[in-house]
């Protein structure tokens, strides 16, 4: 896959010309995504990142950096922060901005260390892609997890997308996106939206404690997993 995202993130820090990144969807028009969002300020985010960021706690692998802003102020908090990308562009990005600890891996294979904390925000499990997936993940994230560690993400329910007819056939929110960037497309990609019911069954299934730290209006919630006894 072109590494688009990176690329925007790349030349967004770098004060290149940078163009705008747009999402392309199946089920309506594009969408812009502010690439600025991925360099936000503590302040600029939203209370569950917030909340997410107090709760971790011990060595913390941040999957899915971006452009590393949540890795950066867990260190300057004193926190031990690995932050992960499969991305080569972001990885330079988020080595430029002063994190220390940097693993260029896909999360999928990655099995190198374990971790008190496994942090994914800005719906970050929506990298699994699909319900099976998402189990796969679960079960490789117990390789990764110290005793008494937790999972912490957010996601949200996107039913509200489908206006009362959800589709008939598999889960309505597994979604398939495309970015777009200074003409360069990526192919389309499954990205994951998971209602909190869901995420509980599926938590249980797999063998985890689901607990909701948070949750809103819009069906946005954060969550916490940890291995049942």
């Amino acid at each position: 896959m072109n590494d688009v995202l990176g690329q925007a993130i790349h030349d967004h820090y770098h004060n290149l010309d940078a163009g705008k990144l747009w999402i392309n969807n199946k089920y309506g028009p594009k969408e812009e995504m502010p690439i600025a969002t991925y360099f936000r300020e503590e302040d600029d985010m939203p209370d569950i990142e917030w909340m997410a960021l107090e709760q971790c706690r011990g060595k913390v692998l941040d999957i899915g950096a971006g452009a590393g802003s949540h890795s950066l102020l867990l260190q300057e908090q004193g926190i031990d922060v690995t932050a992960l990308d499969i991305s080569p562009l972001c990885i330079s990005v988020i080595k430029d901005r002063g994190v220390k600890k940097i693993i260029e891996e896909d999360i999928f294979t990655y099995d190198k260390n374990r971790y008190d904390t496994l942090l994914l925000l800005m719906n970050g499990i929506g990298l699994a892609g699909t319900i099976s997936s998402l189990k796969e993940l679960l079960q490789h994230f117990k390789s990764l997890l110290n005793k008494d560690g937790q999972i912490l993400f957010d996601s949200s329910d996107i039913a509200y997308l489908y206006e009362g007819n959800l589709p008939k056939q598999g889960y309505y929110g597994e979604i398939q996106y495309q970015y777009s960037y200074k003409k360069v497309k990526t192919e389309w990609f499954n990205w994951l939206y998971i209602d909190e019911h869901t995420m509980l069954q599926i938590a249980i299934e797999m063998g985890y404690h689901m607990d909701v730290l948070i949750d809103d209006e819009f069906g946005q919630y954060l969550t916490r997993l940890t291995l049942a006894v």
